[in-house]
């Protein structure tokens, strides 16, 4: 037994703010935190006291879910260590992602799961993204009618090239892009391919009845490979606690739920969290006999809900939870932060506020309105609040693109000069202005010594294995559309080609592309220029010997990019070990599609990326999503400009024959109207609705972006800036600043420098 003196002491390391976490005994609580307010190290100390006052053990655990890997180790070890200083088990606890937990549950009961006898195996990305193709080959052979509407579209005059066009524009970008957005969205939510089915759209469209029909296909196909995906996991557990017995059975063995990261949850995550934190006995701290209670504390930021523009997220789910605890007295506001200089605040809180009352807020208000505080006096956190450097936010305004990076390499260098040990980052919001940057101030490591961490160049190497796929596919069938657009596309995403040009349109057919007879229309300039990469491609295919394709691919593609051609010669290693005595360009593909399905091939890093992110000394070009959860002294955000935040959801010309409208965002946002029980809106409306969805979630990223900052926020927009990052030739001139920025700037003018 603990005494209380003991815990009181642990209690009083908790800011005033933290303190109620360490106070929950039972019930639901809600626990809505700032950035830097430190919410999980009041978890942490809150699951400590809890286990000590309530003498929780390892048949009344607490179970604590968070949303990744890496956060479940690094909570797992904070609450260890109090346990080992207050001398209580380990085995008091448990701390999971929330679909290993549900995968648990399932698994344990497979015949109650409703998983077949072989359906143990959980697919990679990379085999849901090939059953998705499977699945829209399928629905287009099923679906004739609907196919054909689809085709027609709008301004169809039958002439065979448009349809050859639309053809693959459909098949290869439309359809995959609509049936993972069902999927993902639909199947998150609990719906099933008959429920979308059932939702007429006001309009009479037909938008939904498509996406279940490829959802319907894509489940058919999932349970003839014996898999399961993610969201079946949460599915299977969800049936498994149906039955009352086992139900039960996990309820006594489980005291209480803590979740971190909670505005990250879908519904059907937050169903089983409640059914496994509901209680029914009378005991302490419970009064009445039969009286039900939740035994559930949720943890998380809404403004920093980043993920719901591309995972089944949405801030709106917990932000109800935490007005309905507020209507109980259950809801806790972490709002003292210690992490940033006071400017730094003051500008992260404006940017809320501004934005909550602008037009960008009409339909619903992007964040909560909740501001971040510096910490009391006595705060236990030593220097919790900086002083600044210099202002402690600044804001340029360069000429140009090139200017902008140069004004941040000298900032660079007078910081270094008066800290070597400070610590930085850039945060780019697209991965080719990480790459620019990288380029652009590589002279920093020759000339100064400054350590650059490029961590966006890590991702483009664990992506080495799928680029070489893609184009030794085309290499072995050029003739197939799908195989020529996939390479396209990599040659587009290395830059190796213009992205100003309609793949679709090069795709569609071939043979006129890679080998027009005099006959068909001339290429233009750009598609020349494509179709000549192409061709050497496939005359290295002819001229090389079979062992030397992937060091050619990896010239064409990654030039002098040293991690790159690394990574790509250990994956040449691997197949030459792999398929010594048969290799043939038909075993290498197939060895290579296993690679990439089973995603078992790492990179090779100059670094072990862990703790490598924050070292001082050092630069860390890093995007903006990956920043959040990190912070530096000091943080650049370059290139903010309107275009891109909060920027505006883009219909590409080539699928503008379908309507004014994308067709999965149409979707997405008539589910979510299903979801919350919301009037279903026509595809008009319903691409209006996720235009401003994705406006919202631009502005909690550049929020996300501000607050990473401990002493100093560098703000910066060019005058002239790319239309497009792929190109960097064509230029905007004038290009409007991110407008939030532009009224920070009105607002203190004294930071523009």
């Amino acid at each position: 037994m603990v005494s209380p003196e003991v815990l009181h002491e642990l209690r009083q390391t908790l800011r005033k703010g933290q303190q109620p976490m360490a106070d929950w005994q039972g019930g639901e609580l809600a626990v809505s935190a700032v950035p830097g307010a430190g919410k999980s190290t009041g978890m942490a100390v809150a699951a400590a006291i809890a286990i000590a006052k309530l003498q929780l053990h390892r048949h009344k655990q607490l179970v604590i879910v968070t949303f990744t890997r890496s956060a479940v180790s690094n909570i797992r070890k904070k609450v260890s260590e109090h346990l080992k200083n207050l001398r209580l088990p380990q085995s008091a606890f448990t701390v999971s992602t929330l679909h290993s937990l549900a995968y648990n549950i399932a698994s344990t009961h497979r015949e109650l799961s409703g998983f077949g006898v072989g359906e143990t195996k959980i697919i990679s990305e990379s085999l849901k993204q090939k059953l998705i193709r499977n699945a829209t080959y399928l629905w287009v052979k099923e679906n004739p009618k609907l196919y054909d509407l689809l085709l027609e579209g709008r301004n169809f005059d039958g002439e065979d090239t448009e349809r050859l066009r639309r053809q693959t524009v459909l098949r290869t970008d439309v359809l995959p892009s609509l049936a993972r957005e069902a999927i993902a969205t639909a199947k998150s939510s609990g719906l099933s391919p008959w429920e979308l089915r059932d939702a007429e759209a006001p309009d009479g469209g037909n938008i939904l009845e498509i996406a279940a029909g490829l959802y319907e296909t894509y489940e058919r196909l999932l349970r003839q490979e014996g898999a399961i995906d993610y969201d079946d996991m949460i599915l299977g557990a969800l049936r498994v606690l149906r039955n009352d017995g086992v139900r039960k059975y996990w309820q006594e063995r489980i005291f209480a739920v803590f979740e971190d990261e909670a505005q990250d949850s879908s519904p059907l995550q937050t169903k089983l969290l409640e059914i496994l934190a509901q209680h029914s006995l009378a005991q302490p701290p419970f009064s009445s006999e039969g009286a039900e209670v939740k035994n559930l504390m949720r943890v998380g930021d809404p403004n920093q809900a980043i993920n719901s523009t591309f995972t089944p997220a949405d801030p709106r789910f917990f932000n109800e939870f935490c007005d309905r605890c507020h209507l109980n007295s259950q809801l806790s506001t972490l709002d003292r932060a210690g992490r940033s200089t006071s400017n730094i605040m003051r500008a992260a809180n404006y940017v809320l506020h501004w934005v909550n009352h602008s037009e960008y807020a009409r339909i619903e208000k992007p964040f909560r309105p909740q501001k971040i505080r510096p910490v009391d006096a006595d705060d236990p956190q030593a220097n919790a609040n900086p002083e600044p450097i210099g202002k402690g936010v600044e804001i340029y305004t360069p000429d140009d693109i090139e200017r902008e990076i140069e004004m941040i390499g000298d900032r660079i260098l007078q910081l270094y000069a008066l800290d070597p040990q400070t610590s930085m980052a850039i945060l780019v919001r697209q991965h080719n202005q990480g790459r620019f940057v990288a380029d652009a101030l590589a002279w920093l490591s020759k000339e100064h010594d400054i350590k650059i961490y490029d961590v966006e160049q890590s991702d483009r190497r664990s992506r080495v294995p799928m680029d070489m796929l893609a184009i030794l596919q085309f290499m072995e069938r050029p003739h197939s559309p799908d195989n020529l657009k996939s390479a396209l596309e990599v040659l587009k995403d290395r830059q190796k080609i213009s992205s100003q040009q309609d793949l679709n349109a090069l795709a569609s057919n071939p043979e006129k592309f890679l080998y027009p007879t005099l006959l068909d229309p001339s290429l233009s300039p750009l598609a020349q220029e494509t179709q000549s990469k192409c061709i050497g491609l496939l005359r290295a295919k002819i001229t090389l010997p079979l062992y030397n394709l992937i060091p050619f691919i990896a010239f064409t593609l990654y030039d002098e990019e040293a991690g790159l051609l690394a990574t790509a010669d250990k994956l040449g290693d691997r197949l030459n070990q792999q398929l010594v005595g048969n290799y043939s360009m038909q075993t290498i593909i197939e060895a290579l599609r296993e690679i990439v399905e089973s995603e078992s091939f790492e990179a090779v890093e100059d670094e072990n990326l862990e703790g490598r992110y924050m070292a001082g000394g050092q630069v860390t070009i890093i995007s903006l999503h990956k920043s959040k959860g990190l912070d530096w002294d000091v943080v650049f955000m370059p290139f903010l400009h309107k275009r891109i935040c909060p920027g505006e959801a883009y219909i590409p010309e080539a699928v503008k024959f379908l309507g004014d409208f994308g067709l999965p965002e149409v979707t997405r946002a008539q589910i979510r109207a299903i979801v919350h029980g919301d009037r279903l809106p026509n595809a008009e409306e319903a691409w209006a609705q996720y235009n401003y969805l994705k406006q919202a979630e631009e502005f909690r990223l550049l929020y996300v972006g501000m607050t990473r900052a401990k002493k100093l926020l560098w703000l910066s927009a060019s005058k002239a800036a790319p239309f497009s990052w792929n190109t960097l030739e064509n230029r905007t001139e004038n290009a409007p600043i991110c407008p939030a920025i532009a009224e920070l700037a009105r607002k203190f003018p004294e930071l523009l420098s």
